[in-house]
């Protein structure tokens, strides 16, 4: 008799985002003549790069001839692309790696819940809280994660980022084995100083663990004392996973391109204490599982690397860390409590007068038809915030602001 995997229905019925898009959906039938604007789900706006575009423009042109043509590409990814990756995003920053080091892929989302197919299910895992919800359902369906208890997971080791704390998790108080980290951090929109970065590292290297590294939104970060790879620390190639994305950064979200490193130092043991190299068997699984990204968006995604590229990614950066700024200014100026926005496209508003997370959503939702995101959606800690992102049109994000202010 056929069975499923039992995982899958450990998790609920609906994710954070659909349960959102549900609420906003049955809002606009009951108030169609309403204006809604949306501070919630990540999304870009603005259009991808010109030297993007021309590059898969001439990409297309390319397969269009038997001359050129380009069937089945290397599952690794093109050398074009991972010589400019190489170049531009860790040689200038003094970071070395090799070029089998690079998994080209269609998205940090895909590698971030594909990567447990190479670790064991006996793996203890430690997140940090609130997080993006990816981190954990992935587990849920691999089944890390033990029991839903107490609105929480039997099996992992929840980090509480708070007020408190600064928003600064402290190390587990259980070793770990796999630990996610995300900075900037999504929802929270905080970083991490080097400092405080490295003690994650000598925590994994003491206890054999692996971080994996979310880097997706390290180009908005303003501040040049903070790390932007976790490969600048040192011993981080021993046992971390760095994930990126072009999602972001180059509006990439309907393109879908992104890539992961992972060094040949690496290792992971086996049941009999063997040690295996992981960067081997993500190459073998890839091989077998995934067929490459596309040439076009590879293209496309190496023409960032170019002094047209790099000056359109960085104008289309600023756009959204304008918002970002907007938002922060003006909802501090009116007694809201604020955290990120400064080197993250995103921000973490405390709730007033002690209303949940949805309470806020429905208040907003109703009385400023101004969507954000519940705070505890993205775990425990997060009850009492929603989250705001800056990746509207700038005239939306104003709207929307102001229609916040006159609720005051």
């Amino acid at each position: 008799m056929l069975q499923i995997n039992e995982n899958f229905l450990k998790l609920s019925d609906n994710y954070l985002f659909a349960d959102i898009a549900k609420k906003v959906h049955a809002f606009r039938n009951q108030h169609p003549e309403l204006s809604v604007i949306s501070l919630g789900i990540g999304d870009v706006t603005q259009p991808l790069p010109a030297a993007c575009i021309e590059a898969m423009q001439k990409a297309v042109t390319e397969m269009g001839s038997s001359a050129s043509f380009h069937g089945y590409g290397p599952e690794q990814g093109y050398d074009f692309l991972r010589v400019a990756i190489l170049k531009n995003e860790y040689e200038s920053r003094g970071v070395q790696l090799e070029l089998n080091e690079i998994f080209i892929s269609d998205g940090a989302k895909s590698d971030c819940g594909n990567i447990g197919d190479i670790l064991g299910i006996q793996n203890t895992v430690a997140i940090t809280d609130p997080v993006y919800p990816v981190y954990i359902d992935s587990n849920v369906m691999s089944g890390r994660t033990g029991v839903w208890e107490n609105r929480r997971w039997s099996r992992i080791n929840y980090l509480p980022c708070n007020h408190e704390n600064r928003f600064i998790p402290s190390l587990p108080a259980q070793p770990a084995d796999i630990i996610y980290l995300c900075y900037p951090n999504n929802p929270t929109g905080t970083v991490l100083a080097k400092e405080e970065l490295q003690k994650w590292v000598d925590y994994a290297l003491e206890h054999q663990s692996l971080i994996l590294y979310d880097a997706a939104y390290e180009a908005y970060i303003q501040n040049a004392d903070i790390p932007h790879s976790i490969y600048e620390l040192e011993g981080a190639r021993q046992c971390a996973i760095e994930l990126r994305s072009f999602s972001k950064t180059a509006g990439f979200t309907g393109v879908r391109c992104g890539y992961t490193i992972i060094p040949q130092e690496l290792t992971a043991t086996t049941s009999c204490g063997e040690k295996i190299k992981l960067n081997a068997l993500w190459n073998r699984r890839q091989c077998t599982k995934f067929n490459g990204t596309s040439y076009i968006t590879q293209r496309g995604a190496e023409a960032i690397y170019t002094s047209e590229g790099k000056q359109q990614v960085r104008k289309t950066i600023d756009y959204y860390m304008a918002n970002a700024r907007t938002m922060r200014t003006a909802l501090q100026q009116i007694g809201y409590d604020v955290t990120g926005g400064e080197n993250a496209p995103y921000l973490w508003v405390k709730t007033p007068d002690n209303l949940s997370s949805w309470q806020f959503f429905d208040h907003l939702l109703n009385q400023a038809q101004v969507i954000v995101t519940p705070g505890v959606g993205f775990g425990p800690s997060g009850e009492g915030y929603v989250r705001l992102t800056a990746f509207g049109k700038q005239e939306d994000c104003s709207t929307a602001i102001q229609r916040i202010k006159e609720l005051v």
